[in-house]
């Protein structure tokens, strides 16, 4: 049996990942550096994640023979490297980067995507995040 302290040094030693699910407010004040980046505005990059992840940062779908990661469910066959699948590695990154708190690696990664593939890539753009995109303003900011 292990005992406390032991616990409490693992605990230390292997801090839990760092996730979170974020509130509209908070990913548009997070995301607000690529409002209009590629044409693509801060509402449709909301919109976009709320229906991919959720806005949850651990949000994994395994799709097709393929897994999609975090928020912006970045994908290991084409834009980072985990351990199931060999991978182009476009974004030069270990997938499960895409899973804590720290968006800058999804942003950039998610721009990326986007130089390369258009806003498309994120399927629910074109049926549910083109237009009518109120609902996603903070009032907020």
């Amino acid at each position: 049996m292990m005992s406390f302290a032991s616990l409490l040094l693992v605990g230390i030693l292997f801090p839990a990942l760092q996730a979170k699910e974020f509130t509209k407010c908070e990913l548009s004040q997070v995301l607000k550096d690529m409002d209009g980046y590629g044409g693509v505005t801060l509402p449709e990059w909301i919109c976009n994640i709320f229906h991919v992840s959720g806005f949850d940062t651990q949000t994994i779908v395994n799709n097709n023979g393929k897994t999609e990661y975090g928020l912006f469910q970045i994908n290991n066959k084409l834009w980072c490297r985990d351990n199931q699948i060999q991978s182009k590695n476009i974004c030069d990154i270990s997938c499960d980067k895409f899973l804590d708190d720290d968006l800058t690696d999804d942003m950039k990664c998610a721009k990326k995507i986007l130089d390369s593939e258009g806003i498309d890539y994120w399927l629910p753009h074109k049926p549910l995040c083109s237009e009518k995109l109120e609902q996603w303003l903070c009032e907020k900011l």
